[in-house]
């Protein structure tokens, strides 16, 4: 029966992230939008990519929790851990850096995201006071520059800009994955 339940789930959650990130969009449109009235907003924006990051998200955490290797788990049992003592302070800690590079991973490609924000944030070349105001989203703005055609090099520096904000949050993700790694296993 649980067995049942986690087939379930891992269905739906490849299923979610087989959806082009256009579906979503047109699904934030249709229900944040139009059916609980929240407008285009920031807020409207950032729950469609919530929901577009959890397949991802679930899908690493599950490798990551089954590529702890089994000796860590026997190990516990053998020092007389039980089974929540052994998931708490054994399998996790252990699976930490890669639950860690999924969420990253789905973080980065919601930065990315034009399709399914487009719909949900608007177009609006004001900065948003609150997250209840609509934006324009950084691959948003590069896509009208860049089909516009009036300001390449604006267009460029917004590509480059974008660009420089990923590889940070990756260069950071991995400084601190391999600082708790190092840590973990008494090297730091």
């Amino acid at each position: 029966e649980n067995r049942k339940l986690v087939n379930i789930i891992r269905f739906g959650a490849e299923t979610l992230a087989s959806i082009p990130s256009i579906v979503f969009g047109l699904f934030g449109f249709a229900f944040f939008v139009m059916f609980l009235k929240m407008g285009w907003s920031v807020f409207s924006a950032g729950l469609v990519l919530a929901i577009m990051a959890i397949p991802t998200i679930f899908q690493v955490v599950e490798v990551s929790l089954r590529s702890v290797p089994s000796t860590y788990k026997e190990g516990s049992y053998g020092l007389g851990a039980t089974k929540w003592q052994t998931i708490c302070n054994v399998i996790l800690p252990a699976a930490i850096p890669g639950i860690v590079t999924g969420i990253i991973l789905a973080m980065t490609r919601a930065i990315s995201e034009a399709a399914a924000v487009m719909y949900t944030v608007g177009s609006s070349v004001s900065m948003p006071i609150s997250m209840f105001d609509p934006g324009r989203p950084l691959p948003l703005h590069l896509y009208i520059l860049a089909t516009e055609g009036i300001s390449l090099q604006n267009a460029f520096a917004t590509a480059a800009v974008l660009v420089i904000i990923v590889m940070v949050i990756t260069f950071l993700t991995n400084y601190f994955t391999q600082r708790y790694q190092n840590k973990m296993m008494g090297n730091l």
